[in-house]
């Protein structure tokens, strides 16, 4: 430990936060809103009573939990320029990007994990409150838009909170297409200035420390969820 040198920390802090950590958060963001969104569509045709919606929803949810992250990653990042040239008829790959190419990998993904979080909130709420709201007149969506999917979502939303933690560590998982996220930012300052040990403790240190900050803050928020049923 004595030959370690903190100092590279220091000199690359500009470029680790406003390269690595800013493309972290952005797709950690986007990733999440478009999970959630998607996650919601498909945590409703899980309820259909339409056979083949639930079976179309069911199927996609089981394929993505049983598949590997990293090897989602790969799929989406090199087969996706060759789909969308399919799809429009070119001839040679259209190129995606790698931001955009990850954002689609994560919403992809974590949309699987966000409809089996909001299937159990939907089906948190009595039965009696949707049956009312039927009797009121009510459609489905509009009973689903204005009586169920409020509550199931103050219900679920440390869960969805915690979800969101554990895809912000996830996206590290770029690093390995030399995509320049908080990880591979760091990476690169160490094998350039041969300082790879104290690069990665020091990326180690801040996904820890905002991790449990996000922890912390949703022990909180589900206390208070609890309070308030």
């Amino acid at each position: 430990m004595d030959k370690l040198d903190f100092e590279v920390v220091s000199h690359a802090l500009g470029y680790l936060f406003r390269e690595g950590m800013t493309f972290t958060l952005t797709l950690t963001v986007f990733a999440a809103l478009g999970g959630a969104v998607l996650g919601t569509v498909l945590a409703m045709m899980r309820l259909s009573s339409i056979k083949v919606l639930s079976s179309a929803a069911s199927a996609y949810v089981n394929l993505i939990r049983s598949v590997p992250l990293l090897l989602v990653i790969f799929w989406f990042y090199f087969l996706v320029p060759f789909a969308a040239a399919w799809l429009m008829g070119s001839k040679s790959p259209i190129q995606v990007g790698a931001f955009w190419s990850s954002v689609i990998t994560f919403t992809l993904f974590e949309a699987a994990y966000f409809c089996e979080i909001m299937r159990a909130g939907i089906q948190s709420i009595p039965k009696g409150q949707t049956q009312a709201s039927y009797a009121l007149g009510m459609g489905y969506f509009q009973t689903m838009r204005s009586v169920v999917l409020p509550q199931a979502l103050r219900n679920m939303t440390p869960v969805l909170l915690s979800q969101t933690i554990v895809l912000f560590q996830d996206t590290s998982l770029v690093y390995v297409l030399s995509i320049t996220d908080f990880l591979g930012a760091a990476s690169k300052i160490g094998q350039r200035d041969g300082r790879i040990v104290e690069m990665y403790l020091f990326v180690a240190l801040v996904y820890f420390l905002i991790s449990y900050a996000m922890s912390w803050q949703v022990k909180r928020l589900q206390a208070r969820v609890a309070i308030a049923r």
